[in-house]
């Protein structure tokens, strides 16, 4: 398990330096700001949905905080991008899910994709809002959207 969990790690810190769909995204459907008072994390999540409203084309983000949140936004890029509103929904339903689980239990890899790295995080509470916060602001992002 060792082995796991250093590869869980290595995903994380690989996204936080490679943040896949940080920018700025012109002409967006809809838009969020979340923000965490505790350690001060923030972010703005964008969404472009496709003509009928029922895909989500593009997401960008822009935000400063912690490896966890950066890196978080980053395979949520990678997890709802070209896929439909519903998918992506359930995507953040089946990560706030792992999130509660306080790391216990095993989470659907194929939901999760690299988000399943962040299952670790479950077991440190003032951690999970840095994980959540990007998928909270699509959640709103998209509703905007829509």
């Amino acid at each position: 398990m060792a082995g796991l969990e250093g590869l869980y790690q290595q995903i994380i810190l690989d996204h936080s330096k490679e943040r896949h769909g940080d920018g700025p995204l012109e002409g967006a459907d809809g838009e969020h700001h979340e923000y965490n008072p505790t350690c001060g994390d923030e972010i703005t999540v964008r969404v472009r949905l496709d003509p009928a409203h029922e895909r989500i084309d593009e997401v960008a983000w822009q935000g400063d905080g912690c490896s966890i949140s950066m890196a978080s936004a980053s395979v949520l890029t990678d997890l709802v991008q070209g896929h439909s509103i519903d998918e992506a929904l359930e995507t953040a339903e089946a990560f706030r899910a792992m999130l509660r689980s306080k790391g216990e239990g095993e989470p659907d890899e194929d939901v999760l994709g690299d988000a399943i790295a962040f299952h670790g995080v479950a077991k440190y509470v003032m951690r999970i809002k840095c994980a959540m916060l990007s998928w909270v602001a699509l959640e709103a992002a998209v509703r905007t959207a829509r």
